[in-house]
């Protein structure tokens, strides 16, 4: 009965949020409170909810000042000369535009964490995308997909968690998974230049001379070179934090009248003479974070206040930098915290794990010798419906167990249980993921449904990948 619950209220939830019927706040917490009334446990919700909230509360704090940090770093210019970088590479063509997102998302996957990573594509990308009128699903589902495959990064959590449970070494696990993993980002980079085919072809091939060049009019051409204008698309003038700029900012600036600060070369946030300061903070605190020196939710406290005291040292313009990322906070940290009240009650009531030995028990025993594949292929939705740690630490030692019986590797089975971290990374019990579509103003709902198919075809390509090359 539970296990029919348990997949009933996740499904709900799903169908609910894909076609917008709730918000995802109100859909992760009146869809549990529902089903734990049905399974006879409505007197228990109060409890499920605050042992939720206890354990994603440092998740919450961590994503509040994480956001704070990098967004006084967006502010003062840190990444400026990256965001230029990329803008450089991708012009306005969106196959480059496209393929750019999945490369800067990859490679700020390598400091681990979900959350800046997002941040960061979000904040280079966003303005970009808005300026070319380019889907902005497409640049959610390649960022969470290329994420999801870096996410198998020893200290990106998912290696370590299959370490841990089954008793190995992590570069056991991680190395001989290297040439999956790099099938799997490989794929991802040919998607992002497949959909960015799509996306020339839907708004049309165009060209940039003279981008990012300060007070340079820049001219848009079109596919059949006619259509020359001025200030239209990235070039011309655009209206940032700062006032006018034109070209240095490169349609960066505050893009179709949503608010959104990009890179105005003038704007009064910039902290110029502290650019290394900052730099230096960054790094230090990324490399603090990845030697675990101080839990991260107190790194990224520490962080923000020591960034906002010493680049805004007057009291007024700390609390107009807060106040400028109020939103992005309340909402992610409101997500998150609705977000314990589903996973509160799906492993207070006993659904998880009756769903994990559901699955578990529907295996046929002529698949014991390929128990590998099988941990492969659950990973997929496993990791999806279940946090890493409910999927590492509750139903993988008991596949390992099952593999173990049939002369399977122990060490084959945690390296399949990786594949299905491209997918993991979008789903609704992720707090990242919210960061990603809240900075980047698109629906949940909208990134689900695009991104699920994408994301769940890229896991399956690092899997024939594992297998092929004899890893699996």
């Amino acid at each position: 009965m539970l296990t029919v619950l348990g997949f009933a209220m996740i499904a709900t939830f799903l169908v609910l949020i894909m076609l917008k019927k709730m918000s995802p706040i109100a859909a992760l917490v009146l869809i549990p409170a529902l089903f734990c009334v049905a399974v006879g446990q409505g007197a228990q919700l109060g409890d499920y909810v605050i042992e939720g909230v206890g354990k994603l509360a440092p998740t919450a704090a961590m994503l509040m000042f994480a956001i704070v940090y990098f967004g006084v770093m967006i502010d003062v210019g840190l990444f400026d000369p990256i965001v230029r970088g990329i803008l450089r590479f991708c012009k306005a063509d969106p196959v480059r535009v496209v393929v750019g997102t999945a490369v800067l998302a990859a490679i700020v996957s390598l400091d681990g964490d979900g959350s800046t990573t997002f941040m960061i594509t979000v904040s280079a990308m966003y303005p970009l995308y808005k300026r070319l009128k380019m889907s902005l699903v497409v640049m959610t589902g390649v960022a969470a997909t290329a994420n999801g495959v870096m996410n198998t990064l020893p200290w990106g959590g998912p290696t370590a968690r299959a370490a841990t449970a089954l008793k190995l070494d992590a570069a056991d696990i991680f190395v001989p998974m290297i040439p999956a993993l790099g099938v799997g980002l490989l794929f991802v980079f040919v998607l992002a230049y497949v959909l960015g085919r799509r996306e020339r072809k839907r708004i049309g091939y165009l060209t940039l001379d003279e981008a990012l060049v300060p007070e340079a009019e820049a001219v848009l051409v079109t596919a059949g070179g006619k259509g020359k204008g001025k200030g239209k698309g990235m070039g011309g003038k655009a209206v940032g934090a700062g006032g006018d700029a034109s070209g240095a900012q490169a349609g960066t600036g505050a893009g179709d009248g949503d608010g959104f600060q990009g890179l105005d070369p003038k704007r009064a946030t910039l902290r110029p003479k502290l650019y290394w300061f900052n730099a230096g903070l960054t790094v230090a605190l990324l490399t603090a974070m990845i030697l675990e020196l101080l839990p991260i939710p107190v790194l990224f406290l520490l962080g923000a206040a020591l960034a906002l005291t010493v680049n805004y040292p007057k009291m007024d313009d700390q609390k107009a930098r807060l106040a400028a990322h109020a939103d992005n906070v309340l909402n992610v940290a409101g997500m998150v915290f609705a977000a314990a009240v589903f996973t509160g009650v799906l492993t207070g009531t006993g659904m998880v794990k009756h769903m994990a030995d559901w699955l578990v028990g529907a295996i046929p025993a002529g698949m014991g010798p390929h128990m590998a594949l099988v941990t492969g292929v659950l990973s997929l939705p496993l990791t999806y419906f279940m946090s890493n740690d409910g999927f590492y630490f509750g139903v993988l030692p008991v596949l390992a167990e099952a593999g173990a019986a049939h002369g399977v590797s122990p060490l084959e089975i945690a390296r399949a249980s990786l594949v299905g971290q491209a997918l993991h990374m979008s789903s609704p019990l992720v707090p990242a993921v919210y960061v990603l579509v809240g900075m980047a103003k698109v629906e949940f709902g909208d990134h689900t449904r695009f991104t699920v198919k994408w994301a769940a075809l890229t896991s399956l390509v690092v899997l024939a990948a594992g297998i092929l090359f004899g890893i699996i």
